[in-house]
């Protein structure tokens, strides 16, 4: 498989390489809902996402398929063949695997495992020795302080090609929506890295240059910064656009109100109509979330009608009088329900 063909299958759910089995299943369902061809008929885009989604899930809902594509990356499939004599028989993309003696010896050198302290050499006849560091565990925690990350120990999981490097950037919904400057700390030296506004979980930031040294010609490969966003607790995702709940009362569903919204540029004044329902959503067009091209998503706005578990003497008189009076029965029509 050419490096051009790899699928990173958690950017495509919009998943981290830490996420649960649960975590995968649940927005495996929710976006084969939102893309699956019953729901958009005559939508090629929406049939290949939902493909991709399918492919997606298949391979990380499987434990050993998963460890294996999370372990060689773009040549999970290849691992599962074995390694015949001198790489015989397994497509790689044309390169010459004569000088390896196992998939590990191939691996370890692609990602460029080598001369590194804590090592351990490998050689396979007269095939070339080398010397290549073990597995290193997952992506470093961020977070410290001065805004400063290490990635000393990140995943050198190749992706687009032998040098490329990828590492988990967390990120607040704050500074992915305003753009931030990082410092990072890559073992040998330290880069600051902008990210520019808009970035999401699973969005992939290029830094070209900074990967590992490419063990076949010497060139220095590029390293991904692949977003993950913490969880806000009044916004969320909806797709493109940012969603929140806002409560309202009983009456200001009945009557219609002014409430105050917060959205990502400040609180704003939205007029709720009168007779809305609980679950209802108004729009608030270009307040959602920054795209690379500088326009804005839209913010939805779900309203929940909550009831009062306490309430004063005058408002139970008041309530008691408004039943007394109502001309309204939301349950009319269940009186032909039959099975």
């Amino acid at each position: 498989m050419a490096a051009t063909d790899f699928k990173d299958y958690y950017a495509i759910l919009g998943l981290n390489k830490t996420a649960s089995a649960d975590d995968i299943k649940k927005t495996y369902r929710r976006l084969a809902r939102k893309y699956h061809p019953d729901m958009n008929p005559g939508d090629k885009q929406a049939e290949a996402h939902f493909k991709e989604v399918s492919e997606a899930y298949e391979v990380l809902s499987d434990t050993e398929k998963r460890q294996k594509y999370d372990q060689f990356g773009q040549y999970w499939k290849q691992a599962e063949q074995g390694w015949p004599q001198g790489g015989a028989g397994v497509d790689f993309g044309g390169v010459d695997f004569s000088q390896y003696g196992s998939f590990d010896d191939f691996i370890n050198a692609l990602l460029g495992r080598m001369n590194d302290p804590g090592t351990r050499t490998s050689t396979g006849g007269n095939r070339r020795t080398y010397t290549y560091r073990t597995s290193p565990g997952e992506p470093t925690g961020f977070g410290g302080f001065n805004n400063f990350n290490d990635f000393s120990g990140f995943d050198n999981r190749a992706a687009a090609g032998a040098a490329d490097k990828e590492a988990t950037l967390t990120l607040t919904l704050s500074e992915a929506f305003q753009g931030v400057q990082k410092r990072l700390n890559l073992g040998n030296e330290v880069i600051d890295v902008r990210i520019p506004p808009g970035a999401k979980s699973g969005s992939r930031i290029r830094v070209r240059g900074k990967g590992a040294v490419s063990p076949y010609n010497q060139q220095r490969g590029d390293l991904y910064l692949i977003v993950d966003l913490q969880p806000h607790s009044f916004f969320q995702f909806e797709g493109d656009n940012l969603i929140c709940e806002v409560p309202i009362t009983p009456d200001e569903a009945v009557l219609g109100a002014s409430i105050e919204v917060p959205t990502p540029d400040g609180v704003v004044t939205v007029n709720v109509p009168a007779g809305v329902r609980s679950g209802q959503s108004l729009r608030l067009r270009g307040k959602g979330w920054p795209s690379p091209k500088g326009s804005r998503s839209d913010q939805l706005v779900r309203l929940v009608i909550v009831t009062p578990k306490e309430i004063s003497q005058v408002e139970r008189e008041y309530y008691e009088k408004i039943r007394s009076h109502r001309s309204f029965n939301p349950r009319s029509n269940l009186a032909q329900v039959k099975l």
